[in-house]
This record gives structure tokens, C-alpha cells and sequence, in this order.
């Protein structure tokens, strides 16, 4: 199994298990819960892409936001402001835990999901 199948493989777990959260009663626990699936999926998801990226196009990124950056440059998603808005949303929920934060990003996760799994469909192409 190569790198990029590796990763693609844990992404598209971790799309699922985004959207399987996402469809039970919102309480504290299970908030908590979809945005640690939401950081896995956003973490996988640019894992996955970079891989794809060195392999199809022979281009190597080193971050996340230049990940995305790279796949808008080489036409494998439109430009979106809102793909570098989940690595800002990812980042602060990682490194930041508080209240305020933890509804704003999860308000955000369907929107994020929507996204992902289009990465997700763009990837397994």
C-alpha cells in the first residue's frame, strides 16, 4: 500500500466518521466529539492531498494551507477561500479550547463536511 493509499484510506474513515457524529443530537460530548473527528479529517485530508500532489504532479508541499494552494495552481479544486478557513478552524480548535471557540467551529462542521467529502470524491477518482 503506497503513502497516498494509506492516507486516503484513514481520510475516508475519518469523513465518515465526521458525518456520523454530525447526525446525533448536538450535546456537549458529541460537539466534542465532531470537532476531534473534524481535526482528524482536515489532518488526513491534506495528508492524503500532498501525497497526490507529489505523485500525479511531482510537486511537493510541506503545509497544509500550501497544500491547497498548490491544488487550486494545478486545477484540482477552485479557488475557495473557505478550504484555508477549515485549516484556521482546525487549528485553533487544536490548539485553543475554549467555549466560544467550540461552537464556532462547531457550526461550521457541515459546511467543513461538504467540502471534505468533495476532496474525498476528487481523490478517489
Amino acid at each position: 500500500m503506497t503513502k497516498f493509499e494509506k492516507h486516503l484510506e484513514d481520510f475516508k474513515k475519518a469523513v465518515e466518521r465526521l458525518e456520523e457524529v454530525l447526525k446525533l443530537e448536538k450535546t456537549d460530548i458529541t460537539r466534542d466529539s465532531a470537532i476531534k473527528r473534524f481535526e482528524i479529517a482536515v489532518d488526513t485530508g491534506w495528508q492524503a492531498l500532498k501525497n497526490y500532489l507529489e505523485d500525479r504532479y511531482g510537486v511537493v508541499c510541506r503545509s497544509p494551507k500550501g497544500c491547497f494552494r498548490e491544488a487550486y495552481q494545478q486545477g484540482l479544486i477552485d479557488y475557495d477561500e473557505y478550504w484555508l478557513r477549515m485549516i484556521d478552524l482546525r487549528n485553533k480548535s487544536v490548539h485553543t479550547y475554549e467555549e466560544m471557540i467550540a461552537e464556532e467551529v462547531y457550526a461550521e462542521l457541515p459546511k467543513a463536511l461538504n467540502y471534505l467529502k468533495s476532496l474525498l470524491s476528487l481523490l478517489t477518482k
